[in-house]
């Protein structure tokens, strides 16, 4: 399984902050490395539904905004997604405390406010990367499944043919 630059490039992300200046930084970033699907909201309540009608590789998530926090908002989206999805989020938080509880929530990493662009960036593509590898996994699996039920199908006809022979011959 391998990935290409492409391949991590065209990546879907979220940017979700209620601040417009953190959202226009990240997408400056984003697109100045060259992400091309770059979306963002400034409305916490809309991410779970976002995110359900077009799953997001990558969710950047500020825990401090007003209405839904960013564990209300993961705890959402946990409730909409799939067992055994592999839900990619990266918390932004200000507040050191909130780290630990930040990933005790589900998020897949964290940074801290004021962040360093290059840190960012470079906790950006690893998530990425282990999103897409993971389904990319989940895609070679099912395929596999597929192939372990046509063989046992096979497996099944061949048995059978089999068995009416057998009875042929014993007659």
């Amino acid at each position: 399984m391998t990935l290409s630059p492409q391949d991590m490039l065209d990546a879907r992300i979220l940017i979700v902050d209620d601040q417009p200046a953190n959202v226009a930084l990240l997408h400056e970033l984003l697109h100045g490395v060259g992400y091309s699907q770059v979306f963002s909201t400034m409305d916490p309540t809309a991410v779970a539904a976002l995110h359900r009608e077009a799953p997001f590789d990558l969710i950047l998530l500020d825990l401090q905004m007003p209405g839904m926090d960013g564990f209300q908002v993961m705890e959402a989206l946990k409730a909409g997604t799939a067992e055994g999805d592999y839900l990619s989020v990266l918390v932004i938080t200000a507040q050191p405390g909130h780290k630990l509880r930040a990933l005790q929530a589900g998020a897949k990493d964290f940074v801290s406010k004021p962040f360093d662009l290059v840190e960012v960036q470079t906790r950006i593509r690893n998530l990425i990367e282990v999103r897409l590898l993971h389904r990319q996994l989940a895609q070679h699996n099912l395929v596999l499944e597929q192939r372990v039920q046509q063989r046992t199908a096979e497996l099944r006809e061949s048995e059978a043919r089999y068995r009416a022979l057998t009875e042929l011959a014993t007659d």
